[in-house]
């Protein structure tokens, strides 16, 4: 089984993986921040490195699918390969920050690779605010985050709604999160719960 978690940068996708992981004892693949060669460079120079940091998430987010579909585990995934297909490489292309040239490349690739990869079980969408996501960014400090520009969440966040409008690789649930605080408060994050357990037992019926 394959649940994954979309989201903005900064809408909750890593929090409610770890809770969400501990709580249904599922094996959990993250996003990978800490030892990512170009996510620095990247937002010193967003167009410098805009194709080399979509290249590399594509690879590691086609990696972890392999991963889930071959150990037969259940897995709960933070981020998508889809979200980075159609969401952060158009979005760079869109603001002159990814060539055409790399961004047919890149489609190319992403169009090879999704041939062989089906879409998650079930698809959590955390949708936040811009509000919302800087106020969660600013708290969790990364430094590489401080000089994230508004254009850029709120572009990012007008692609997330288009594509979840238009999603119909399984079934999807959406988590309104800009009034609720799931990392601190166990009522709000068992509400979450029952609201997974009811889309498991619908693809199970």
């Amino acid at each position: 089984m394959h649940i994954a978690i979309a989201g903005n940068i900064g809408s909750g996708k890593t929090t409610l993986t770890t809770l969400l992981s501990k709580h249904f004892k599922w094996k959990a693949h993250y996003e990978d921040v800490e030892n990512n060669p170009y996510l620095n460079d990247f937002y010193k120079d967003m167009q410098r490195w805009a194709f080399n940091l979509q290249v590399y998430f594509l690879n590691s987010r086609f990696r972890q699918i392999i991963d889930i579909k071959n150990s037969g585990d259940k897995y709960i995934q933070d981020r998508t390969i889809y979200e980075d297909a159609y969401i952060f490489a158009p979005n760079l292309h869109s603001m002159g920050l990814m060539s055409s040239r790399d961004f047919e490349n890149y489609k190319e690739i992403f169009n090879l690779m999704d041939g062989f990869i089906d879409g998650p079980d079930l698809l959590i969408y955390l949708r936040a605010s811009v509000p919302k996501l800087v106020e969660q960014i600013q708290k969790r400090g990364r430094d590489y985050e401080n000089s994230i520009r508004l254009d850029y969440l709120t572009r990012l966040n007008e692609r997330y709604e288009a594509w979840i409008d238009e999603y119909h690789k399984g079934e999807l649930l959406i988590i309104e999160v800009d009034n609720i605080n799931f990392s601190e408060n166990q009522d709000e994050l068992d509400e979450i719960i029952k609201k997974i357990d009811a889309k498991l037992k619908g693809l199970y019926k």
